[in-house]
């Protein structure tokens, strides 16, 4: 059903779909990343979409593919002094927008194709249900300039274990079905289906009255939450506001800062076999 209140916003994209609502991350020029205007609207539509709007909500990125994550030009510069303080506010807010998920009152689908980088895997572990494309790259960031941030959102899906294998290596990704494998998604599906099978999967549970839906998606978030899940949520922000201050971080952004995004990603993406370490990157820009 469609409700003349939900505004037009300026990053996002707000569809009726009979039973299903999609909430549509609509920057395809910048890779559909996280700015701060994206991540207010995007919090503003699900707090309307409570009461508006069909029986399930659906999430998905226009264009090539879902999000490369936070915007960078935006949510934590690079190049900003860190009070830390501040930055554990950040960092925390963003993660309670996420939160807003797991405790909307509808089930929530995220639908994934292309890319899904960083930040906006959390956004997707935070969904009731993950259907993935079988283009789909999911990774960490490209650059180690962070840390217990994005991984251990991971950890109640896919275990400490797969967690850690993708947090040590930068950059390092997983594709569809191998998502599927881990628990990190529900299904693979071919790229040019994923909407239809979405569509689909969210008209049929949409047969089940709202307040059983509502019931049932609270009493498994219960179950979750017993074993730690908001207290593992909770525990981020803080872990990755002590490491912003860390001297091999603060070292490594100054270089970036010198080289430029693109290179230092490139360096960062050399073969395995060539060990990299900080100081060992900024003798190479010394050497060159």
């Amino acid at each position: 059903m469609e409700n003349q209140t939900i505004p037009q916003y300026r990053s996002i994209r707000v569809e009726h779909r009979g039973p299903v609502t999609w909430l549509i991350l609509n920057r395809p020029d910048k890779a559909n990343a996280l700015s701060n205007e994206m991540l207010d609207e995007f919090s503003d539509a699900l707090r309307r979409l409570a009461h508006e709007g069909g029986p399930v909500i659906a999430i998905r990125g226009e264009g090539r593919g879902f999000s490369s994550g936070y915007d960078l030009d935006q949510v934590g510069k690079l190049g900003a002094s860190v009070d830390p303080v501040a930055d554990r506010e950040r960092l925390r807010r963003n993660v309670e927008r996420y939160l807003a998920m797991w405790d909307h009152p509808k089930p929530i689908i995220a639908a994934v194709h292309g890319f899904c980088i960083a930040g906006a895997t959390q956004m997707c572990v935070f969904a009731d249900i993950t259907v993935v494309a079988d283009d789909v790259r999911i990774s960490e960031p490209k650059l180690p300039i962070g840390g217990g941030y994005i991984a251990p959102l991971w950890v109640p899906l896919v275990g400490p274990k797969r967690a850690k294998e993708l947090a040590f290596v930068p950059g390092n990704s997983i594709d569809g079905p191998t998502a599927v494998e881990w628990g990190w998604a529900n299904h693979c599906v071919p790229a040019d289906q994923l909407v239809t099978v979405v569509e689909d999967l969210a008209a049929r549970i949409a047969r089940i009255p709202p307040e059983v839906l509502r019931i049932k998606k609270l009493s498994i978030n219960r179950a979750a939450e017993s074993m730690g899940f908001r207290d593992a949520a909770a525990a981020v922000s803080e872990m990755d506001a002590l490491l912003h201050l860390a001297p091999a971080v603060v070292e490594l952004k100054h270089w970036i800062g010198e080289v430029g995004l693109k290179e230092a990603i490139a360096t960062y993406s050399v073969p395995s076999t060539t060990p990299l370490t900080v100081t060992g990157l900024l003798n190479r820009k010394e050497q060159s």
